[in-house]
This record gives structure tokens, sequence and C-alpha cells, in this order.
């Protein structure tokens, strides 16, 4: 995205806020999409010349390839913002087959302060420039990527001893996402620049040209802490996520890994599916290869035969664009699990090939980015070898020690394997880490399991049918609640989820569940095979 001065442009009624980031009719502000917003700015700052094609493209797009339909759409867009259309082109003219200029009589003001001036004499509005000269070239290297800046937090109260960790806990925060192959993280010694309680995370993002600012506050009254996180989208000022975190001094040491792990988690999450609606309003010919991946994702979580093809399709044309790309390496090879698990596929031996096969890509291609190391696990764990898969899901936490989803299935595998006791930690703690997970079902589900081991069956039933209630949740989870609640001796409901079960999948038998969740031969395992005799599987 293009960077501009804090400048205020004014022509035919309307002022163009490139400090607010936003446009106003009348000093009313009108909506605008943040792309169309950056294309009036490139425009207007650059109105002595032609703007030409490529310089638009690299600008706005960031050098990625987009179809002259996008551009036109976009051209289309801007005009009607400012009351303009392509017939009298009063205000951005086209220069045929070569670009685009902005003609109309335009004010270009700012005062000292770098604010609209009101009122009073202001100075000729000139572009800003950036004294980091690497902030150019840490944009053109995320390569699509979604990227973020942490920024210190502001302390609130008396400062005190424990005033460090207002710094200290999103320096944590930094290198933990670090770890994330999959996001640019802006270095500590740049987003550290902005400091204060009057930063504005859409100055920061745009001037560190990142799409996410993760800010906060650490309060200190008495020996109360309360630290507060807020997730902003920087081109839109709009707040994704927060939360708030509280305890006492006396914990402060304790609290604040437990606050960095939480909140590097929900990240892992809550960017993702921001992504997913940005994506969904883009034309199909505009998805870039982080783009694609990112609907993928959204479309593999939805458990269905018709949103899986779907999902390795997006995954595929996300490898088209780019053949290394090691995350969507892993999602198709998820997809492949998934044919294989749930059945979707006849010949489940070459959907796990085909699954196997692509994990190992995806490791080969990048070595530091757990979710390949994930996916070869869950190849060992369908295929029943669950300490091979119990050491992967090891590696995939080590790279990535909040990572949720590798948590959750070194559980499901130890559970699965007579570990309940730590089964259950896990599975817990991946709950805590991503209560929105889109496989929180399962995290649920295997808690329902956890317990059967324990012999708490009414627990048992109670998680089983929780799951099966939730988001996601497929025709073994709704098997689980039948299993769960016969055995705490509920039948009616029992009877009700086997329903559901059989209602996705006429032909579900034992067998089958045994083939997706192969449990060791344990005294777990004889109870499980007898409730299931009883429900007639």
């Amino acid at each position: 995205m293009a960077q501009f001065g804090p400048c205020s442009y004014v022509f035919d009624g309307f002022e163009l806020d490139a400090d607010r980031f936003e446009l106003r009719r009348d000093g009313v502000r009108v909506h605008v999409e943040p792309q169309v917003l950056s294309l009036l700015l490139l425009l207007v700052e650059n109105r002595d010349r032609m703007v030409g094609k490529d310089e638009l493209i690299d600008k706005i797009w960031d050098g990625r390839i987009v179809s002259e339909s996008a551009v036109s759409a976009r051209i289309k867009a801007a005009r009607k913002a400012v009351g303009d259309d392509g017939s009298v082109q009063g205000v951005i003219r086209t220069i045929h087959g070569k670009g685009f200029r902005f003609v109309a009589d335009t004010a270009a003001l700012r005062d000292r302060a770098g604010k609209v001036a009101q009122g009073r004499a202001a100075e000729p509005c000139v572009p800003a420039t950036s004294d980091d000269s690497h902030v150019a070239n840490l944009r053109t290297a995320r390569d699509g990527r979604p990227s973020i800046a942490v920024l210190p937090f502001q302390l609130l109260g008396e400062p005190g001893p424990h005033a460090i960790v207002a710094d200290a806990l999103p320096a944590d925060i930094i290198n933990d996402l670090a770890r994330l192959q999959w996001l640019f993280v802006i270095a500590r010694g740049s987003s550290f620049r902005f400091r204060g309680p009057d930063v504005d995370p859409r100055i920061a993002g745009r001037d560190l040209g990142v799409r996410y600012c993760l800010s906060g506050t650490l309060e200190l009254t008495g020996h109360a802490v309360t630290i507060s996180v807020t997730l902003v989208d920087a081109t839109s000022g709009g707040t994704i996520w927060g939360e708030q975190f509280r305890g006492s001094l006396d914990e402060m040491q304790q609290l604040r890994p437990e606050i960095e792990t939480h909140v590097v988690a929900s990240l892992e999450v809550q960017i993702p599916q921001n992504e997913v609606r940005l994506a969904r309003g883009r034309p199909a010919s505009d998805l870039d290869a982080w783009s694609s991946f990112h609907l993928g994702i959204d479309h593999m979580f939805r458990f269905t035969r018709e949103d899986n093809n779907l999902a390795a399709r997006l995954f595929t044309q996300s490898l088209d664009r780019d053949p290394w790309f090691s995350r969507a390496l892993g999602g198709l090879s998820f997809t492949h699990f998934q044919n294989a698990f749930l059945r979707f596929e006849d010949d489940r031996e070459v959907e796990m090939e085909a699954a196997r096969t692509l994990a190992h890509r995806a490791v080969e291609t990048d070595r530091l980015d757990p979710f390949g190391y994930f996916n070869i696990g869950r190849c060992f764990w369908l295929e029943g070898h669950l300490d091979e898969a119990m050491a992967w899901f090891d590696q995939a936490t080590g790279l990535s020690p909040s990572f949720a989803q590798g948590i959750y299935n070194r559980g499901l595998v130890g559970m699965m394997a007579g570990k309940a006791k730590e089964a259950d930690a896990d599975l817990a703690l991946a709950l805590d880490l991503s209560p929105f997970d889109p496989l929180a079902y399962a995290m649920v589900s295997g808690r329902a399991l956890t317990h059967l081991q324990f012999g708490e069956h009414e627990k048992s039933a109670d998680f089983g049918v929780k799951a099966a209630m939730m988001p996601g949740a497929h025709k073994h989870i709704a098997l689980i609640a039948a299993l769960t609640s016969h055995l705490a001796g509920i039948d009616a409901d029992a009877q009700t989820w086997l329903a559901r079960a059989k209602g996705e999948d006429p032909a579900l038998k034992a067998d089958e569940f045994f083939a997706s969740f192969p449990f060791a031969h344990t005294a777990a395992r004889e109870v499980i095979e007898k409730g299931l005799r009883d429900l007639n599987l």
C-alpha cells in the first residue's frame, strides 16, 4: 500500500484527509473501501502528472498480478465516491491505454502539527517519507502474507517496578508471532517507535505498511493490574478483537506468559478469519496465493464433501500462483486426510498417500512451519501409529507453543493411546488457548472420551452432547454424543444423536469409527466397542 503524508486535499466540496484516512463531503464522512481510498490518495498526491497503470498496480496492489477489470472496477468506485463518472471525468481522467490523472481543482493543506488547518495559516502539503529505509523492503518481502505491528503498551497509573511489563509483554508477543511463518511481523525496533497515548493505530499501520496493529494498556491501581489488548485493522480503524486480563501485582510474573500465549493463540484464529472476510469481497481473478489459501481454510473447516472439494480447488489455485507455498501444501494435505477420515472418497489408501506426500512436501518447503508437522502427525494417527503421531505433534508445538490445534491433536492421540490424564490436560489447554477455534467441537468431544476413561459417564455425556451441538461437528462427533449418552443411561438422547449420525451416513458402522479413531487395545476401547454394539453398530 502506498504511504501518504498527513495532508488534507479539498476539491469540489470534498475533503480527502490522509491523516485520518477518510473522505468527507461537506464535513460528513463518505464510506469508501480502503483500497479505493488509497487509490484516490495516490492520484491526488500525483495530480501534476499521469499515474501509469503499472505504477498504480505496484502501489495499490503491491505489484500483484491483477486484471484490467479489477483496475477498472476500482477506478469506477473512486469516481462514484467523489461524484464523478466515466463520461464526465471531471475528477479522474482516463488516459486511454496508459493510465489516469486527477484533474479537479485541488487545495492541499497541512499545518505545522501535521493536522488539517482550520482558520489559520497552513503550509503546502508534501508527501511524507519514511526514515526507515528497510520498511519498503519489508513490505515487498511479505509476498501477500497478512502483516502486523505490535505497539508498545500504554502505561496507565503511577509507574513502578512492574511498569517494564508495558514494553516486555508486547516484545514477548512479537517474538512468539515471529514463529508464525504465515504472518509478517514488523520488528520491535520499528513498531516501538510508535509510543504514547496519542498514537493512532491507523497511522502506525500506514507508516509501517501493515494491515493489523496490536495495541494495549497496562493499568496499575494499587495492587491490582488490568491489561487490555486490542487488534485493529489499520486500513479501516475497525476493532477486530479485544480482551482484558486481570490479576494482582504478586501474580504478574505468572500472568505475563499466560497472557502472551493466549494473545498469540487468539491472533492465530482472528487474523485468518478477517482475511477470509476480506477475500470474499474480491473477484476470483484478484486472489493471490494467500487469499486463496485463507478462503480454502474457511471451506476446509466446514467438514462437508462439497466444502472439502472447494477447499482443495482453492489450495490448488494458491499453489498455481506459488508452487512453494508450504501452508497451501499443508491445506491440500488436510483435504485428502478429510477424504480418508470421513470417507468422502472410496479409495482410502490413495487419499492417505496423497495426504502424506503433500504433508512431507510442506515440511521440506518450510521446516519452521508447524502446520506441516501437524499434517504429518495426522497421517500417522489415521494409520494407527500413535506414538509416531505424538512425536510429530510434539515437533509442531515445539515450533509454536501456542499452536492450539497441535496441542489438541496431541491430546486426542494421547486419549486413543490410553493416556487419559495427560490427554485431558492437552485438550483443556487447547480450548483455553483457542475457545473459538474451528476445531473446538473436536476438542470438547475429545474430552468426552477422556472422561469416559475416567469412569465419569455423566460428565462424559455432557461433553459429548455439547460437542455435537457446536459448529463443524460431523457424523463421528454425533456418534460420540450417542455413545456417551448411552453409557450415562440417557437412552433418549443416545437415540437422537445416533439418528443424527445415521442421517449423515446411513452405512456408518463401528469398524469405520475405529478406522478413523484407531484406539489402542485398552480397557477403554473395550468399553467403547460394547457401547457401539449396544447401539447396533
